[in-house]
């Protein structure tokens, strides 16, 4: 055997370098890294210096405890790290970083000088390393309380990699992003960044509701804030804050969707899932939400040990939180109503919320899924309740004729029996949100005066999603009825799959299916729902199946049944072109007030929108 085929050490360089393909991918890598260690020392405030991007310098400078000079040249070592010490600690990591891996990685492809110091340190020290030898030197220097690292010529060892980095700009953007992310999951800290001598970004302290919402402005956009809902729950441990941007306020792209647990910035696909599913009623095609939130959660429930970069994690019951998110943000957007949208920016402060009749009922009206459980409130437990509060609708004024029109709103507008508010206005100072009915335009809109102006309203998009929301409430309350098939389906599968439909038979039985296991590997499909009987049955089992094993739970029946519910509803809208009297138009108004998700119809198209006095003087120059 040759040599070259016989087993032995890597050098340590080489470990580190293969280490560092892992670890640091651009600039943005090292930064996202000594940040980390940054906060976890403690740091109340945090400087980056930035030359070219991060290719020529990257100097990180904080306040935190620093580094005893017995322990610099560990700093550098490999797999040597203070955040851990046994096996424990690792099934409970608090801290942003725990692997030791990453000054190590980091040195093996740069010129990095680490100088630290402790507040009991007479003096600080300092530690180099290069990328050819990496034996460290230490020496004393000059430094307040904490820590700075500096990292010059990233890549300057490792040409082949340097030759992936982007240009200057979009490295730059990429190191920014990371800085904005972990702004968001510490408002305690101040960070500072500046480029090429240029300071970029000054975030200061946010220590109160206001300057947190003002940092999330500063990151996010003031635009977000505006139209955004500040939502809060704990429930069986899981505790979830943050701001859902209302779904007018969708992205074409996720790049504004930021979700932190235990302050530490994650991307997971169940995470992805809940919120798609949670705004699958309300969001337009192709369109993407908007998302500043944060899951705190026993720290041994949650693996963090998953990835190299720590950017995913795996739940110890993935199904709870999975429900958990699901169940919060559906209904949270559920209980938007006008009011709601014409609000001022919200802050956390907003959160403490009125209860009962003026905040509307629990949502998701109608929704049947595994995730039930999770929105059924129990006793005692918090309850989510909207923002501004509910409004009630007036009495109908007898000072002006209740026209018989409004009973004809009543059979057209509401075919399933439910009385539709006739309601007009009964003093001047008290306006609802939508206002008052004033005409309506070529038989498709409704314009409408409210506090703040005018209101317009496409009437048969605000209609389809009143009869949706009332077809989802009919079917929950009178359940789904089975439509057994005159010759059962058998169906192929592979024995996880027969195990897992036969762990989900009674969920199934709920639903209107009939599943009997034959075999194996083999299921017969006797019965399906009445309302899916056009559907290929042997494909949607198979499909529910796969979520289910996927993210123990699937919204593929609902998702069916509601795309056929959403058809029903546009069959039975007001059509365009009818002319409508304004005790309906106003009957109309006060339907959207009181209806879950009225701000879009069943594709997520919006159903009105409001022109303030200010937008229609700026029309016509007025003020200049």
């Amino acid at each position: 055997m040759s040599d070259a085929a016989r087993i032995q050490l890597l050098s340590p360089r080489l470990a580190n370098q293969i280490a560092a393909g892992e670890v640091v991918e651009r600039p943005a890598s090292v930064i996202k890294e000594l940040l980390e260690n940054s906060l976890d020392s403690g740091a109340r405030r945090v400087e980056v210096d930035v030359e070219q991007g991060g290719v020529k310098l990257l100097r990180v400078r904080d306040d935190g405890s620093g580094i005893a000079a017995d322990d610099l040249p560990l700093a550098l070592a490999r797999h040597a790290t203070s955040k851990i010490r046994d096996l424990e600690d690792l099934e409970r990591v608090m801290s942003m970083g725990f692997r030791g891996e990453a000054l190590a990685s980091i040195s093996s492809v740069s010129r990095l000088t680490l100088t630290s110091r402790t507040a009991d340190a007479e003096q600080a020290w300092q530690v180099e390393t290069e990328g050819r030898d990496m034996q460290p030197r230490v020496q004393p220097a000059a430094h307040p309380v904490g820590t700075s690292v500096e990292v010059r010529d990233l890549f300057f060892n490792t040409p082949a990699r340097r030759k992936f980095l982007r240009a200057e700009k979009t490295e730059f953007d990429h190191l920014q992003e990371v800085i904005r992310r972990l702004a968001l999951a510490r408002f305690d800290v101040a960070f500072h960044l500046r480029h090429n001598g240029k300071n970029i970004l000054a975030l200061h302290e946010a220590t109160d509701a206001i300057s947190q919402a003002r940092r999330v402005a500063s990151v996010c956009g003031s635009a977000f804030l505006e139209q955004a809902l500040p939502i809060e729950i704990e429930r069986n441990g899981l505790h979830l804050w943050g701001w859902v941007g209302l779904p007018t306020f969708s992205r074409s792209q996720a790049d504004l969707q930021y979700f932190y647990v235990n302050g530490r910035m994650v991307r997971d696909k169940l995470v992805a899932h809940a919120v798609r599913q949670a705004y699958r009623d309300v969001l337009f095609n192709g369109r993407h939400p908007t998302f500043v939130l944060f899951l705190e959660i026993d720290p041994a429930l949650v693996d963090v040990n998953v990835h190299p970069t720590k950017h995913e994690v795996r739940f110890r019951d993935s199904r709870m939180v999975h429900d958990f998110l699901y169940g919060t943000l559906h209904r949270a957007l559920g209980e938007v109503r006008p009011e709601d949208q014409l609000a001022a920016p919200a802050t956390m402060s907003d959160m403490a919320r009125p209860s009962g009749m003026a905040a509307g009922e629990f949502g998701p009206q109608g929704e049947i899924g595994l995730a039930a459980a999770v929105l059924e409130t129990p006793p005692g437990a918090p309850t989510w309740r909207a923002p501004m509060g509910g409004y009630q609708a007036p009495r109908p004024s007898s000072g002006l004729p209740a026209s018989e029109s409004a009973g004809a709103y009543r059979e057209y507008f509401s075919p399933l029996g439910e009385a539709a508010p006739a309601a007009l206005p009964e003093a001047q100072g008290d306006i609802p949100p939508l206002g008052y009915a004033l005409a309506q335009l070529k038989g498709v809109y409704v314009l409408a005066e409210n506090r703040l102006g005018l209101v317009l309203v496409d009437m048969h998009a605000a209609h389809e999603r009143i009869m949706y929301e009332r077809l989802k409430v009919a079917m929950a309350s009178e359940g789904l009825s089975g439509q057994p098939l005159l010759v059962p389906e058998s169906l192929a599968l592979s024995e996880r799959e027969a195990d897992c439909a036969e762990e989900h038979a009674e969920w199934f039985r709920r639903l209107g299916f009939e599943l009997q296991r034959l075999g194996p590997e083999t299921l017969a499909i006797r019965q399906i729902p009445a309302l899916l009987k056009q559907a290929e049955a042997n494909r949607l089992v198979r499909d529910v199946l796969a979520d289910l094993m996927e993210y123990g739970t699937s919204d593929r029946i609902q998702a069916h049944l509601n795309e056929l519910l959403a058809t029903m509803a546009c069959h039975g809208a007001v059509r365009a072109n009818r002319r409508l009297t304004l005790p309906e138009m106003n009957a109309l108004l006060r339907d959207m007030e009181h209806t879950e998700r009225s701000g879009q119809c069943n594709h997520g198209r919006p159903t009105w929108t409001q022109l303030a006095m200010d937008d229609l003087d700026k029309l016509f120059l007025r003020g200049r």
